[in-house]
């Protein structure tokens, strides 16, 4: 049989696979991480490797932990899990996945890990204290890496259709879908052997995307206040005026970003959102581009991320211009 993409991927990566997997089976005690306010990407990595690890070593202790989402919790994934601090007093390995800025893993206490070891597909920012790591900034989405790495384990491993339906939703999010230009032979192969795990798609589908009536109201909104440059860049602002009249929480504030996706004219898009938190107020930005690396700008303004889909912020509507006319220079 043709060894798949997925085949020659964990061929090409064995050897860092291995020495991840020696760390996995050392410890008794492990706790998986993500970022802060997360994707589909960065929930489904962390809820697939709970499950597959659960599932393959039921005589560890396994949890997961971090900030919630407002909507894919609980509709997709079960909320993440409150540990006590004393749980941390003890040895215990930490994964950290889909992050590559430690400032964003979403609970500190993974510092207090004898070890760290990550999986990533985000370009490396310092400092880094993982004592092993394997970063890939090539794969559309950190799911597709998971999915390669748990599958190294080997042929005799269990796969729970609660893993493998994780591990889809990661990949499905961060690929836009199989649309954005990062999809590889990776990505499909990586999906296809999610989906021979026995995974219902449909079902997923219709769980990730199905709308509510509240979302045309927020829709609505977005499509009576955008903006587009004369260079071609679409945005729209949400306020926290705006967040109360839609009934929406920050988090939910790009959830429309790509309504400006395959629109004539229309070069990179953008949703920006207030961000009331008192640690750090701000406005956050998502950005999507249909060629143009918009990545660079996205660092310039205190994020970063992949070519076409990246992230940055704003201290206020000051700001707003100076951020606008960078990447109005990229067109």
């Amino acid at each position: 049989m043709a060894k798949t993409a997925l085949d020659l991927y964990i061929k090409k990566n064995a050897a860092i696979f291995k020495a991840l997997r020696k760390e996995i089976l050392a410890f008794d005690r492990i706790c998986v991480f993500r970022h802060i306010k997360p994707d589909y990407d960065a929930l489904g990595c962390q809820f697939g490797m709970v499950e597959f690890l659960k599932a393959n070593f039921p005589e560890k202790e396994i949890h997961q932990v971090g900030d919630t989402h407002p909507v894919f919790v609980p509709r997709l994934f079960e909320a993440p899990e409150k540990l006590p601090n004393s749980w941390f007093d003890e040895d215990f390995l930490a994964i950290v996945l889909d992050v590559g800025d430690q400032a964003r893993i979403a609970d500190p206490r993974f510092l207090k890990a004898k070890k760290v070891i990550k999986l990533d597909h985000h370009p490396f920012n310092l400092p880094d204290v993982s004592h092993l790591s394997f970063v890939d900034e090539e794969t559309a989405s950190c799911g597709e890496i998971v999915t390669a790495f748990l599958k190294s384990f080997g042929k005799k491993v269990k796969w729970t259709k609660e893993a493998a339906k994780a591990l889809y939703i990661a990949i499905v999010g961060d690929s836009g879908r199989f649309m954005y230009s990062s999809t590889s032979p990776l990505t499909f192969s990586a999906a296809a052997y999610l989906i021979d795990q026995g995974i219902d798609i449909r079902s997923i589908y219709l769980s990730m995307y199905e709308k509510t009536i509240d979302d045309l109201a927020f829709q609505k909104y977005v499509l009576n206040h955008y903006v587009v440059t004369e260079k071609g860049v679409a945005y729209y602002l949400l306020s926290d005026d705006g967040l109360k009249e839609l009934g929406l929480t920050s988090e939910r504030g790009k959830e429309h970003v790509n309504m400006f996706s395959n629109i004539e004219g229309i070069e990179a898009w953008c949703s920006i959102t207030q961000d009331n938190d008192p640690k750090e107020p701000c406005w956050r930005i998502s950005i999507r581009s249909k060629k143009k690396d918009i990545s660079k700008v996205a660092q310039k303004w205190g994020g970063g991320g992949h070519p076409q889909a990246s992230g940055a912020k704003i201290k206020d509507l000051t700001e707003l211009d100076a951020f606008i006319a960078d990447l109005n220079a990229l067109f």
